[in-house]
């Protein structure tokens, strides 16, 4: 070509080149890509409750703290009618509003800060009438799930304080404790723990308490702070209960508990029952094959709905459905949705719900009794539903691409509020009026005006046996159709969860740092029905494995996807199937394994919850070695070529690192593979959900750097050994 018509075209090429650049910012209003430090700014709301006459909702609102190592948690309000907000609360403490049956005063817990640490988290009354929000219990162990008797008298709740607790909380108080044997101090408190039982420490509680059960407690609810209020302890015992409800005349108190000691030895089952609001005996009310949770009163309280489901047969995962019963005592339950097969009252998951004040939905009872609205997860949505109870016909109250994480209404039912999360949004206040929706909320307006997001492609593909799988494909936000772009498989955990139409911080931030995020619900996922979630019972992980690399596929047929530029990564069950993949394929480039199971024999000994039962293996590990070396990715770390990272809490209990990351870490090491672990101190199963924010921030940092060194070829520091750094510089 002649040099002054190639000069030319060049010319042309670079002018069409910026008018598309410039296009495209025109198009997106020069906003920037998303960030992980935008974790800072966000803002979420959480379990709202829309006051009696339906004029207000109030809110908590949560945010990241000034230092960025907490967060805050206040209580605010928003009118129904002019979409005006304001605190009504400072924080930063302040969690579960609950309006009395009048609307004239608003309860809430509140925890306070004494001598720089915590006190525990007590009952707080907030009057609209004036003046400042006031305490009216002061356990020493705290106080939980403010209830409101229907007169708007009394107040139930649960605290966890036991007649030891308040005869100390006494002796700090009494002026002469000399004078008092019993207040005499012990000469050494011991922090030696003696386990007794399979089923000893919970992720995120830590070492279960068994001297402090959850127990319920009732208290009248002065009409000024001047006045005392004296709490009466209903419940006592072993065990401990929770779903508190009150009967319509507001004489007895109602509840859930499960009174098996070592629960784990039967499947799993509890019941409800009642306790007289004065104090009393306890009776049972009502119990079915299975669990009750979600609990919920018609509006004249002689009738209970729950969602609940069967213990029998015993299987990976069960669908949960909707009941109803009478309630009197030694009424049979009926299953409503027991041929409906979708998830009743579930949900899809993300990584940006409240990361505190999650609040819970209950079903909603129609004013005439004869329907109830329930949350129900579809194949990747969350909407809700109206069910006749008598012909069990389903009807939309609430759909679109979306996930109603939270919904309510007031007193009458005459309105009914949600909370909604998109691909797009965090999570807003809407009322629903018909079949449309009124926006009450753009919590994040500001941040999001800056922001260029993007929505997410939803795919459909064939797997191996003729299976349909649904999924998602998060594009950059200048995508550009001529391009193969890297790839990263983002894998659900559960494994009975589901991805779905709701916003993920991880995803959007991938592609914003030029990578396609391939999310999709491989058999075993929920919202598909029974028989697609309990598939891979006794069968996990395998024919699931398949479902993900048909999806790889998928993307490299269509275009979309670099084969030479895949990375893989997951947490929990997505870790495990991680570590899985790269065991078993090695076409991945990358693979962060997140909080993983490698070794299933060692996860059923140390895990925090038992697998007494034939859920995902038929035996314990000694009776059928061979079943659980077969499923472990450890068994195949000789296969594993592929960089890999680890990225483990220091406190999770649900999936130790000692039966995950941490063997397959040591294994790769032995065998001169490129391995790297990242340990988070202090943080639990629910790092990447609620954890501190700045170790959420460092591991999407992590995980994304591990993906630019091996798929784009970007030179990070860090993870290397550094033969320049001397040998007592630290432990590497």
């Amino acid at each position: 070509m002649h040099p002054r018509r190639a000069a030319l075209l060049s010319a042309f090429l670079l002018l069409t080149s910026c008018l598309a650049v410039f296009a495209q910012a025109q198009e997106s209003g020069h906003k920037r890509p998303i960030t992980e430090k935008d974790l800072f700014r966000f803002t979420w709301i959480g379990d709202p409750q829309l006051s009696p006459d339906g004029s207000q909702i109030a809110f908590v609102r949560v945010t990241v703290n000034d230092k960025k190592d907490g967060y805050d948690t206040a209580i605010w309000t928003v009118a129904t009618q002019s979409g005006e907000s304001r605190p009504l609360t400072a924080g930063p403490r302040d969690t579960s509003p609950q309006w009395s049956p009048d609307g004239s005063r608003l309860a809430f817990i509140r925890t306070v800060e004494k001598d720089g640490k915590n006190q525990p988290p007590q009952v707080y009354i907030l009057p609209f009438s004036g003046g400042e929000a006031y305490a009216i219990t002061k356990l020493p162990k705290g106080a939980s799930a403010p209830n409101w008797s229907p007169d708007g008298k009394k107040i139930a709740f649960n605290s966890t304080s036991n007649p030891e607790d308040l005869a100390k909380d006494r002796c700090k108080s009494e002026k002469d404790k000399s004078k008092d044997k019993n207040c005499a101090t012990p000469e050494h408190e011991s922090d030696v723990k003696v386990i007794t039982r399979a089923q000893y420490r919970l992720n995120g509680a830590g070492y279960l308490d068994f001297k402090h059960p959850n127990h319920i407690w009732v208290a009248d609810v002065p009409a000024s702070p001047d006045q005392a209020a004296e709490p009466l302890q209903l419940t006592s015992g072993s065990y401990s209960e929770n779903e508190i409800n009150w009967s319509a005349d507001g004489s007895q108190v109602y509840f859930v508990s499960n009174r098996e000691l070592e629960p784990y030895y039967e499947l799993p089952q509890n019941a409800l029952y009642s306790v007289p609001a004065s104090g009393g005996e306890i009776s049972k009310v009502l119990e079915i094959e299975g669990t009750i949770g979600q609990v919920s009163f018609s509006r004249d309280r002689k009738r209970v709905a729950f969602i609940g489901h069967t213990s029998e047969p015993v299987r990976s995962y069960t669908k949960p459905d909707l009941y109803i019963a009478d309630l009197t005592p030694g009424a049979t339950a009926r299953n409503v949705t027991a041929n409906y097969d979708y998830d009743i009252g579930a949900g899809v998951g993300g990584d940006n719900t409240a990361p505190r004040a999650a609040g819970g939905s209950k079903p909603l009872w129609s004013a005439d009794g004869n329907s109830i609205i329930v949350r129900v997860a579809k194949e990747g949505r969350a909407n809700l539903e109206r069910i006749d109870l008598a012909s069990g016909k389903h009807t939309d109250v609430t759909t679109g691409n979306q996930a109603v994480v939270d919904y309510f209404e007031n007193n009458n039912g005459s309105q009914l509020g949600v909370l909604i999360s998109t691909p797009t949004q965090i999570g807003d206040l809407y009322l629903v009026a018909g079949t449309s929706l009124k926006r009450l909320t753009n919590i994040n307006q500001k941040l999001w005006s800056e922001l260029n997001l993007s929505e997410p492609e939803e795919i459909r593909y064939t797997s191996f046996d003729g299976k349909r799988i649904q999924g998602w494909l998060q594009k950059p936000p200048d995508y550009d159709s001529h391009k193969k772009y890297p790839l990263i498989l983002n894998i659900h955990g559960g494994p009975h969860s589901a991805y779905g139409w709701v916003f993920d911080h991880e995803f959007q931030w991938m592609a914003a740092k030029g990578y396609i995020v391939l999310y999709p619900n491989p058999r075993g996922s929920t919202s598909y029905g029974q028989e697609f979630g309990n598939i891979i019972q006794y069968h996990y992980p395998g024919d699931d494995f398949k479902d993900l690399m048909a999806g790889v596929d998928y993307c490299i047929q269509k275009g979309y996807a670099d084969p030479e530029k895949l990375g893989v990564t997951g947490g929990s069950g997505g870790g495990l199937l991680t570590d899985w993949v790269v065991g078993h394929t090695p076409r991945f480039k990358a693979a962060a394994a997140q909080r993983d199971i490698s070794d299933w024999a060692g996860f059923w000994y140390d895990a925090d919850f038992t697998l007494f039962h034939p859920t995902w293996f038929h035996k314990a590990p000694w009776e059928d070695p061979q079943d659980f070396v077969a499923r472990s990715p450890i068994t195949y770390i000789q296969n594993v070529t592929t960089p890999m990272m680890f990225i483990l809490g220091e406190a999770d209990f649900r999936t130790p690192p000692a039966t995950g990351g941490e063997q397959m870490f040591r294994a790769l090491k032995y065998l001169h593979r490129t391995a790297v672990m990242v340990r988070f101190p202090g943080e639990s199963h629910e790092l990447s959900r609620s954890g501190q924010p700045w170790h959420r921030i460092e591991r999407l940092e992590h995980i994304v750097n591990w993906m630019d060194i091996y798929l784009q070829g970007k030179k990070i520091a860090g993870y290397e050994i550094d033969p320049t750094q001397p040998l007592t510089a630290g432990v590497e």
